[in-house]
């Protein structure tokens, strides 16, 4: 079943990537806060089932564009949420939610700075800037539970890593206080 869903998910954002590219548009581009890359959604799936995501209740990731990781989360936690301030970006994902039926996928359209990140046991960030800029210091402050980092740029310093493994070349490692 969650297979079956996920192939449903994947097909949904390739065919938005697809259109993207025939309207002569990248699957990225710059935000009013950062920058916006899709995320790889096979890699996405093998990580989460790799880090045994499925024993994680509220999941947040920080800065979630489409929404594609927060829809693949959602078939491992009972709550997946995303935070986004680019308002396209938040839209497509709200639109996706609701094709699909997703109840337990909840986004937020705001500065990911404005967001607790407290009540959440896993946190996902595909970083766009070094994480010394402020990011940092509101995980070390905020995060109760753990951070999965995906990809080789922008590794934090004060974080302990606990565990990396690569995903198709990709880097994803799983980080505490």
């Amino acid at each position: 079943m969650k297979n079956a869903f996920f192939a449903k998910i994947k097909k949904e954002y390739d065919n938005f990537y697809r259109s993207l590219l025939k309207d002569g548009k990248l699957p990225m581009w710059s935000t009013s806060k950062g920058f916006w890359n899709a995320a790889i959604a096979d890699e996405v799936y093998e990580s989460f089932k790799r880090l045994k995501l499925n024993k994680f209740k509220n999941f947040l990731d920080i800065g979630s564009g489409d929404g594609k990781v927060v829809l693949i989360a959602s078939l491992f936690c009972k709550n997946a949420e995303g935070i986004e301030i680019d308002d396209f970006l938040h839209n497509k994902a709200q639109q996706i939610k609701n094709k699909f039926g997703i109840k337990n996928a909840v986004f937020h359209n705001k500065d990911f700075f404005e967001h607790d990140f407290s009540k959440y046991d896993v946190l996902f960030l595909a970083p766009d800037a070094p994480l010394e800029r402020g990011l940092e210091n509101k995980l070390l402050r905020e995060m109760k539970g753990n951070l999965v980092h995906y990809g080789h740029h922008f590794q934090p310093r004060f974080l302990t890593k606990e565990n990396s493994f690569l995903v198709n070349g990709t880097l994803v490692s799983w980080y505490s206080r």
